[in-house]
């Protein structure tokens, strides 16, 4: 949080007698924003590294891209820069209908880490951005608690941010965020699926539900169309709520995936990674396939979560319309040498992933078959 972003003039006018306005009485709180950014200074900079140059309060981050540490050695000999951005999208309105803030943060860093890693970067840094009605800094925590668990999850700083006060724009206890990424990777490791050969296998990692994706479908299912409430126990979500169930956070990708493509930096044998969020898989998985080729997917190879099924009953919505919007329980997909399928799965477990052979790289395109 390099700053508040807010100036203000110290000149005044008005009728004589009449007490002079204040930002304050427009409905911006400079004490508050200050004292907010004092709350978070803990959750910042426990995301640092010893890369990170400086301290919480300047006008702008530094990070160092090499690090001589003799514990943290890191040395790029041809460095490309990756950066993506993303929002949380309407997820964030199941968020003020519960008042729960802390897991939307964590969405708003996978969004954009789990794209980064896509092409083999490492993420490096995170910024934030969060415009709010009234600026409340037991809120305010909240939601930057969640964005700092989700950078220590992924292994990147919170470099910095901006909160925006906007009175008249936002309701008072609404608001709008997006973050931006920035990571590396080096020229010869770049990942953008021109090694994938027909009969490579296709690797499906677990999501841990809806993620940040079509949410708008979601709500109307559920709440306008079922009219179930929050605190509903419908019997697809086996035991949780449906407020559980559509704030469970966003499952970050990042450590796992960098100890697969670190375990054989001398092989390529990932070929191609694709984040399946808003499409789908047959709107994110031809995205990284060379023209040509498409992918062969076995639906029968897992069960889909019950969160899809609620959806799916309340609309109701048809089959195709379902996986055309929504993960349906893959967050993230592999291409792999189909000779290291069994050894890339066995190191995705060992590091806390659910994933299997979902299918696999056929002639065709550009839409994939269903088998």
């Amino acid at each position: 949080m390099s700053g508040m972003g807010k100036r203000t003039s110290s000149k005044q006018s008005g009728r004589s007698g009449a007490a002079p306005m204040t930002y304050k009485d427009s409905g911006v709180d400079i004490d508050a924003g200050e004292a907010m950014v004092e709350s978070i200074r803990t959750l910042v900079e426990k995301t640092y590294s010893p890369r990170v140059v400086g301290t919480l309060g300047g006008f702008a981050g530094l990070f160092s891209l090499d690090f001589k540490g003799k514990l943290l050695r890191q040395n790029y000999r041809d460095p490309i820069l990756v950066s993506c951005c993303d929002g949380v999208g309407t997820k964030l309105k199941v968020a003020f209908m519960t008042g729960r803030l802390d897991t939307v943060g964590i969405d708003l860093v996978a969004m954009n880490v789990n794209d980064l890693i896509c092409v083999g970067a490492e993420p490096l840094f995170f910024l934030d951005y969060v415009a709010v009605g009234r600026l409340e800094p037991d809120r305010m925590r909240d939601i930057v608690a969640g964005v700092s668990a989700g950078c220590v999850k992924a292994g990147c700083a919170l470099l910095g941010g901006e909160t925006a006060e906007m009175p008249d724009f936002y309701k008072a206890k609404e608001f709008d965020m997006a973050g931006f990424t920035v990571g590396v990777v080096e020229r010869n490791r770049i990942i953008d699926g021109s090694r994938v050969k027909v009969g490579d296998s296709i690797i499906a990692l677990a999501s841990d539900g809806l993620h940040s994706n079509g949410f708008g479908l979601a709500r109307r299912a559920i709440f306008n169309k079922a009219k179930l409430k929050l605190n509903a126990r419908p019997v697809e979500l086996e035991g949780a709520t449906v407020a559980e169930a559509m704030l469970a956070p966003t499952r970050i990708y990042v450590k796992s995936v960098l100890e697969i493509l670190r375990a054989y930096r001398r092989y390529h044998v990932v070929k191609a990674m694709a984040h399946i969020t808003g499409g789908g898989l047959p709107g994110n998985l031809p995205r990284i396939l060379p023209d040509g080729l498409t992918a062969r997917i076995k639906k029968s190879s897992w069960a889909i979560p019950g969160i899809f099924n609620l959806i799916a009953k309340s609309g109701p919505v048809d089959q195709v319309e379902m996986f055309r919007v929504f993960n349906m329980g893959i967050g993230f997909v592999m291409v792999v040498s189909p000779a290291r399928a069994a050894q890339v799965m066995t190191r995705l477990r060992r590091a806390g992933e659910r994933c299997w052979i979902a299918g696999k790289v056929i002639k065709g395109g550009p839409n994939i078959q269903w088998a």
